[in-house]
């Protein structure tokens, strides 16, 4: 494949890599590398190897990714995916959530989520624990978020559509962790996708510059004192990179560059040089196509000095929703270890709250917690959310076929289906070798389908 980039683009990355020049321009002319990011939430990556749908390959710099050849295989086709098994991610996309040192527990927030590859990696190392917030200011990108997140099987999520101004109002000093991967002028997707070129034509650099300068003040100002700040973008130009990072130290002393934990030797050191900034700008990690099999990506890791101001905390006041005995029953009846006191009801909507979260009210909320279901006129309807953070053990009455059946694939395209083993009446969660799909409701050894609509297989 021959990419012609933009000259302006060419002669500028001339200058910044010199000798080096030649071997990145002949990158283009490879394909880019194709990934999957294992969902350790629902399996061990050993166990994924096991029983891998495609064939692929570790790779090296991310603990729970891997290659796939694209032309040759389609997993996202497969029931596993539809299972939250794994995301698909271009590898180098992976790196900003992994160098995040996320902790069960931890407050986090993923700023510019949409459509969710990084919220998932790092909903994965909270393991359920902790409060994850996931923004992007798109409502429609927003919506994708939202699917993704309750697909991998997440409990503790909010999902917001908001400025960064407004929510530094409602979270200011809140987070232990924060990942902004900003908008930026995607110079490092050229190759594996060309039409970006057209937008760099159009905005160029400065664009994005200023709304980078826009958005990372508050994402400081909503960083606890201590807490740590991912700044990623996937674009070359020193200006949204190096020039970043040196605008940040200036502006802000409190902060300061964390040599990440994670390493690589195809990793390249970023240049203080090109952004005028400190040395220790050069702990920040260059990712270059034609040093390693990813695309372009710059990833930063900075961290809040402790002596920094702290601002006072306060839970928002929550009413436990008042259950119907029909919800009480259905949730009863799981081993999934659920508190009612964090319950909440928004018209016929059930939600379980993660702990601690301050007021909401005033957001533009796509989701606030784990959707648990509906109550309806004496009967509740559990929701594909729930289905998806169950596991099989979790729910007495499972019907699991093999991943790979008609009758799978039959159910995920929303048709009705037979049983083959003994299943009771009422809700039954479908499951392909034993993870969890959705829901059925049995009746006879038939079951009809309840899978989400909007979710089906194509």
């Amino acid at each position: 494949m021959t990419v012609r980039l933009p000259e302006k683009f060419e002669k500028r990355m001339r200058e910044m890599l010199a000798e080096e020049y030649e071997a990145f321009a002949q990158g283009f002319a490879a394909e880019h590398a194709a990934g999957l990011r294992v969902n350790t939430m629902k399996l061990p990556v050993e166990e994924f190897e096991k029983i891998a749908p495609v064939p692929v390959r570790r790779i090296p710099w991310i603990h729970n990714g891997f290659f796939y050849d694209a032309d040759a295989a389609q997993p996202a086709k497969h029931p596993y995916y539809f299972a939250g098994l794994y995301y698909i991610q271009e590898p180098s996309a992976m790196t900003p959530a992994a160098v995040l040192p996320v902790q069960p527990g931890d407050r986090v927030l993923d700023l510019c989520a949409a459509p969710g590859g990084k919220s998932t990696e790092l909903a994965a190392k909270l393991c359920g624990e902790g409060v994850l917030v996931s923004n992007d200011i798109s409502n429609s990108r927003a919506k994708a978020l939202l699917k993704n997140l309750e697909l991998f099987g997440t409990k503790n999520a909010v999902v917001l559509s908001e400025t960064p101004a407004k929510l530094s109002e409602r979270f200011a000093g809140y987070f232990d962790k924060i990942l902004v991967d900003a908008p930026c002028s995607g110079e490092g997707m050229f190759r594996k996708s060309p039409a970006i070129m057209k937008n760099w034509e159009q905005y160029g650099v400065e664009y994005y510059q200023k709304l980078q300068r826009e958005i990372l003040p508050f994402a400081v100002r909503m960083l606890r004192p201590g807490g740590m700040l991912l700044y990623s973008t996937c674009t070359f130009s020193p200006e949204e990179d190096e020039g970043m990072l040196a605008f940040l130290l200036r502006e802000y002393p409190e902060l300061s560059m964390v040599e990440p934990a994670l390493t690589y030797e195809g990793f390249a050191p970023a240049r203080p040089e090109w952004g005028s900034g400190p040395e220790e700008i050069r702990k920040a990690i260059r990712i270059w196509p034609h040093r390693m099999e990813g695309e372009g990506h710059f990833v930063a890791l900075l961290q809040k000095s402790e002596m920094a101001e702290e601002v006072p905390q306060s839970a928002a006041c929550v009413r436990a929703a008042k259950l119907s005995k029909e919800a009480e029953e259905f949730l009863g009846g799981l081993t999934l270890p659920l508190s009612f006191h964090r319950m909440i009801a928004r018209e016929e909507r059930l939600y379980y709250l993660p702990e601690g979260l301050p007021d909401l009210s005033g957001l533009r909320i796509l989701r606030s917690g784990l959707l648990l279901g509906e109550m309806k006129k004496n009967r509740f309807e559990p929701s594909q959310a729930l289905a998806c953070a169950l596991k099989a053990e979790e729910y007495g009455n499972c019907y699991s076929l093999p991943g790979a059946s008609e009758d799978i694939i039959r159910y995920l395209k929303c048709e009705t289906i037979s049983a083959k083993t003994p299943v009771e009446d009422g809700f039954v969660l479908v499951c392909a070798d034993g993870y969890p799909l959705g829901w059925g409701k049995a009746s006879h050894g038939e079951i009809k389908n309840k899978y989400l609509a909007g979710w089906r297989m194509m």
